[in-house]
């Protein structure tokens, strides 16, 4: 499995810092997650992908990949979003005055079998949601 972490392509390899993502970043998103699913891989795209931005690369992943596709929206309050940050080991990279530039309340993609993830939804809970969608799609699949 590959992650394609949308920070990891922003911040280190873009070196980009400030609140906005050039149309680079997308594009860059695309061409590692394609490059990852060619070979095989499964993957698993991540990051705070707003819709406005990122619809247009997420969509077009979704519609050309023949295998399956699941997508999740971590929905949580800015409060909520500040605190998990604070647990991560990328706690001092961006402050909460940058993140709340950042933050679009309830920002799903609107896809078809977009698994909302409420911040009630514990650890285990959301694994499990996670477990049965894959169960669901691969016995669709046989």
């Amino acid at each position: 499995m590959s992650v394609v972490q949308q920070d990891h392509v922003r911040r280190i390899m873009l070196h980009e810092d400030g609140s906005e993502a050039t149309p680079e970043t997308g594009v860059l998103l695309d061409r590692v997650v394609r490059f990852c699913l060619d070979r095989g891989k499964d993957v698993v795209l991540e990051g705070i992908l707003d819709a406005a931005r990122y619809r247009p690369v997420i969509t077009a992943l979704l519609d050309d990949h023949v295998g399956l596709n699941h997508v999740y929206y971590l929905d949580v309050r800015f409060e909520e979003t500040v605190l998990r940050h604070g647990t991560r080991p990328e706690r001092f990279a961006f402050s909460a005055e940058q993140m709340r530039e950042w933050y679009r309340p309830h920002d799903v993609l609107g896809v078809d079998d977009e698994l909302v993830v409420g911040a009630d939804s514990s650890f285990a809970q959301t694994l499990a949601r996670i477990a049965d969608a894959l169960d669901a799609g691969a016995a669709r699949t046989t």
